[in-house]
């Protein structure tokens, strides 16, 4: 297939340019002042070939004084017998056409420059040494924001996004304070990585993110960067991190997983695929891999102790009742999460599975497994949840995925006298009872609202302990964060979709909580589920935020512990829990913990979720 791309001006007159820099190409901003325009004598060393689909090769021109100013460029040609004139060491002059390269199929990306359409290449010496930019001492990325395109008050975070574009502002590069013009001011320039360590998996086309030996922020104890705030509470994007792409010299990669350390990387600094890379001249070698023992909770159920109640939440990631991972499922609840008393789960399938035959039922695939846990643990739970209208709760094609509550029965009990809710029907808190109580348990929040299409409907149910006392739940799974840009995008801040989606959707269960409230303001409520968004992305959260308290902060997690999910550069939560006043008020005596089973698997195979569950306790009683 040919080498589709857009030129970003085009020109019914080239201009021609007598003996010109590369760093008088590469300019002081993203896109080239010379773009469009035919050039000659550009003079450079030839400092790495790629040798794996053979698309050109990369020039080291004099080093400029201005720091945002790149002395390198990559020369793109797919002809055999002109790669076939130059070797590394070379130091060659050359004619040709400068070009913003962008793949027509990613609008969202930015331009990448580079010298097209190589003629008159002229040897001038051989075998010639060149200097290589060693990150962390001749320079070193910036540690918090990525664009100052990213306002707003959540940073790159911040909704509207798509505000504005790179390509359209083409401001002078600031690579001193934001990532993207460090990276971009080092564009074609070989590098090296010092010490990398691995910050995630590698993807399918055996790419990873690292850092290197410098100065990085949200550093947790796995060695992952998490997402966190600034000093001035803007949400850090992590823009000392950059992607490992694929040998130039046609080796292969590693299998990387959080915490792996690895040789040094060395070569150029390119953009491709919607983020800046290093593209290794050759593969580098896994030094360490960190422990893959996993440490269980140290939270665990007290069944002498009515007023205290466990609970653990857990994605389990489209189970069906034939799901290979159901025992592995069942065998971290039991060992890692110690069985709790009430558990949320999220991503249970209907009975068929992915068959699309209008099964909506998903007694099959609970009890299938109830079943497993009971083998490994001797514990017998109960479950409750809502079947889906067929097709309308998104995920998977004929799946109807839902969330849905298992409980141990000796501990806990639905409150009794209440109907079980349809597909459709709507829960409310009622008002005609002298004490807080639902008019349906289980239910479901405003089911047929428009947020809601095409995603779940957050569960509510009603429990009582041995004891009689009361507390509630809301299990919620909103929409996922399909159709997003790169964060190293054009547009700026980076789409984020559905994010007004999931916006309405905070804010119609934040309703029903203020509900809850007004009726009983010491009432025992937890919202936990998979929200798909950072609790960073503060402008989603703010309206239940109002009202309840995430448990990390009730406990005082440490901030980089606070991750359920790894990807790109990120250990991120999109899990979350929310502990009502009245939990909050007995947070001594409350305890929550972030298991990562899989985020720490030693490899991407390895993992049974791409979520970690998570377990807490809070006090009922007073």
């Amino acid at each position: 297939m040919g080498r589709l791309y857009s030129v970003l001006f085009a020109a019914a007159y080239l201009s021609v340019v007598s003996t010109t820099t590369i760093s008088d190409i590469q300019g002081t901003r993203f896109l080239s002042p010379l773009a469009g325009q035919s050039v000659q004598n550009v003079t450079g060393v030839v400092t790495a070939k790629i040798y794996e689909g053979s698309s050109g090769f990369y020039l080291l021109g004099e080093k400029p004084e201005d720091i945002r100013v790149s002395n390198g460029l990559q020369v793109f040609t797919t002809s055999t017998s002109t790669l076939g004139q130059v070797t590394v060491g070379d130091l060659i002059s050359l004619d040709g056409r400068v070009q913003e390269f962008r793949s027509s199929s990613s609008p969202n990306n930015l331009f990448a420059t580079e010298i097209a359409s190589p003629t008159n290449i002229v040897v001038r010496s051989s075998n010639n040494t060149f200097p290589i930019v060693i990150l962390g001492k001749d320079r070193s990325p910036p540690t918090q924001e990525l664009s100052a395109l990213d306002v707003g008050p959540d940073g790159f975070l911040s909704n509207p996004n798509n505000v504005s574009r790179i390509d359209t502002v083409n401001d002078e590069l600031r690579p001193d304070r934001y990532g993207m013009d460090f990276w971009e001011s080092l564009e074609g320039q070989i590098v090296t990585i010092p010490k990398p360590i691995a910050t995630n998996f590698e993807n399918q086309f055996g790419e990873f993110w690292v850092y290197g030996d410098w100065h990085v922020t949200g550093k947790n104890s796995r060695g992952g960067i998490s997402i966190t705030s600034g000093p001035d509470g803007i949400p850090d994007a992590n823009p000392e991190t950059v992607i490992i792409g694929s040998p130039l010299d046609g080796t292969k990669n590693p299998t990387t997983a959080v915490g792996v350390a690895l040789t040094d990387i060395t070569g150029p600094v390119v953009y491709q695929f919607g983020f800046f890379y290093v593209l290794p001249l050759t593969a580098p070698q896994v030094i360490s891999r960190p422990s893959s023992n996993i440490p269980p909770t140290t939270i665990s159920s007290n069944g002498n102790d009515p007023c205290v109640v466990t609970f653990g939440d857990y994605n389990v990631e489209n189970m069906a009742p034939t799901s290979a991972h159901i025992p592995t499922v069942a065998s971290h609840i039991t060992d890692l999460m110690k069985t709790p008393d009430l558990l949320f789960l999220q991503e249970i399938q209907d009975n068929s599975g992915e068959t699309n035959d209008g099964t909506v039922g998903a007694d099959v695939t609970l009890k299938t497994l109830i079943d497993a846990i009971e083998s490994v643990s001797g514990v017998r739970y109960n479950f409750t949840q809502i079947n889906p209208v067929d097709g309308q709760d998104g995920g998977v094609p004929g799946g109807n995925i839902r969330t849905a509550f298992l409980y141990r029965p000796e501990r806990l009990q639905l409150i009794p006298g209440t109907p079980v809710g349809g597909s459709l029907d709507a829960i409310e808190v009622r008002k005609d009872t002298k004490k807080l109580a639902l008019s349906l348990n289980p239910g479901r929040i405003d089911p047929t609202n428009p947020a809601w299409a095409s995603t779940r409907k957050p569960l509510v149910a009603g429990w009582q302990t041995r004891n009689k006392k009361e507390f509630y739940t809301i299990n919620v799974h909103l929409s996922s964060k399909g159709g997003s840009s790169s964060t190293q995008g054009d547009a700026r801040p980076p789409v984020n979709l559905p994010i007004d989606a999931r916006s309405q959707q905070v804010a119609i269960v934040a309703d029903f909580v203020a509900s809850v409230l007004d009726r009983d303001s010491k009432a025992k409520l937890i919202v936990a589920g998979d929200f798909n968004e950072y609790s960073q992305t503060r402008s989603v959260f703010a309206p239940l935020a109002k009202l309840l308290t995430e448990f990390d902060e009730v406990v005082d997690i440490p901030r980089v512990e606070r991750y359920s999910y790894v990807f790109d550069q990120n250990s991120e939560q999109l899990d979350h829990a929310f502990a009502s006043p009245g939990i909050e008020k007995h947070k001594n005596k409350a305890a929550f913990e972030h298991i990562h089973v899989n985020s720490w698997s030693p490899s991407f195979d390895d993992r049974i979720s791409d979520h970690d569950p998570s377990v807490g306790k809070f006090f009922v009683c007073g």
